[in-house]
């Protein structure tokens, strides 16, 4: 305290730069803490490449089985992290009253869930570094458009994120915990990640096709292993699905 009364240094929030960078460090840790999550990012996709990867249990065609899988569960991780873990913790810390408290603190809820995007992102480059290694090991030979890949895993990440803020916006926590596991299930066995859409009824196709985890699972699988430019209608699809939920949850979000 200087001779003046006056404090040094000058009181008041850091910048909204280093609040967002140190909210997205803090929820980046709590994340890979976190036991629950760890299975559902690392440990579930990881297993699931590797041992479909290596043992005849589903048909997937002439190609290699790790050509037809890797897409897949690339997919799988990005709804693992973007909705189901991000519902489940979100869906907690709205009970809890977290979010209540970083709603009156200097840093925006804009800035909170920019913050919580930064974070998924940075998990989501661990877990496709990590399962790319994976994949490599295993004998994938990848083909393609980087620029496609880029652009389907960023409009997934919305799609996926837009739909797990939703959730944890509107109904209770364990509420959010079921629903989110359920439909992480549902998706797997139904989205395209391990059995082939084909394998499904052709009434249940068109129907599956048009989900979020299909369209992202088709669309790499197109660019990775069939060598396509650009999977326009794939994309598209993402693009409605992160439309439709991000515009959802910013409508209909309860902070408390």
């Amino acid at each position: 305290m200087t001779a003046t009364g006056t404090f040094a240094p000058k009181p008041g929030a850091a910048p909204l730069g280093r609040m967002i960078r140190a909210q997205a460090a803090l929820e980046t840790r709590m994340l890979l803490r976190n036991g629950e999550q760890l299975l559902l990012t690392v440990v579930i996709p990881t297993l699931l490449l590797t041992l479909f990867s290596t043992v005849d249990i589903v048909d997937t065609g002439e190609d290699k089985a790790v050509d037809f899988l890797t897409p897949g569960v690339l997919a799988l991780a990005v709804m693992s992290t973007a909705f189901t873990g991000q519902a489940i913790a979100t869906g907690f810390e709205r009970r809890y009253g977290v979010l209540k408290r970083l709603g009156a603190s200097p840093l925006p809820r804009w800035g909170l869930m920019t913050a919580k995007t930064c974070s998924v992102l940075v998990t989501e480059i661990l877990q496709i570094v990590l399962l790319t290694v994976i994949a490599f090991a295993l004998g994938w030979s990848p083909h393609g458009n980087p620029l496609a890949v880029l652009l389907l895993l960023v409009l997934g990440t919305a799609a996926f994120s837009g739909l797990g803020l939703l959730m944890a916006g509107t109904l209770r926590a364990e509420a959010t915990l079921a629903a989110a596991n359920l439909v992480f299930l549902l998706l797997l066995v139904g989205g395209g990640v391990i059995v082939p859409l084909e394998k499904f009824p052709e009434a249940a196709q068109s129907v599956l096709a048009l989900l979020p985890i299909s369209a992202l699972s088709d669309g790499l699988r197109d660019v990775l292993r069939d060598g396509a430019a650009m999977p326009w209608a794939d994309l598209g699809i993402l693009a409605a699905w992160a439309a439709l939920g991000l515009s959802a949850a910013a409508r209909f979000f309860r902070w408390e």
